[in-house]
């Protein structure tokens, strides 16, 4: 995060969004954006599903707040990357991907998760 700007990277770690899911208030909103038959394989706990093949379509129904923190995760962050940056080019500047999606999380944080 650059202090001054308040800006966050557009990418964070795994590890990062463990310790912000942990957080007692200010944890932020975590959005899932495979397709419906990946979610149903996995899906982390807390997340909603919003598809990138409908994610211009649905993101004005779902999203207000341009000042909430909002985590996105796809299968290996390619995606997540693409819907952040739709996001942030939408005037959400708290929004981040994280880096290497679902995949990551079950190799380094769950191992419960299934990989696919």
């Amino acid at each position: 995060m650059n202090p001054a700007s308040g800006e966050l990277p557009l990418e964070v770690s795994v590890d990062d969004v463990v310790y912000l899911l942990g957080l007692p208030t200010g944890r932020p909103r975590l959005i899932d954006c495979r397709e419906l038959d990946e979610w149903a394989i996995c899906h982390l706990a807390e997340a909603e599903l919003i598809p990138l093949s409908q994610f211009a379509e649905l993101a004005p129904q779902r999203f207000h707040d341009t000042t909430q923190h909002i985590v996105i995760y796809c299968h290996h962050g390619m995606r997540s990357q693409r819907a952040a940056a739709w996001l942030r080019q939408h005037g959400f500047g708290r929004v981040q991907s994280m880096r290497g999606g679902i995949d990551a999380w079950s190799e380094m944080v769950d191992p419960a998760v299934p990989r696919y």
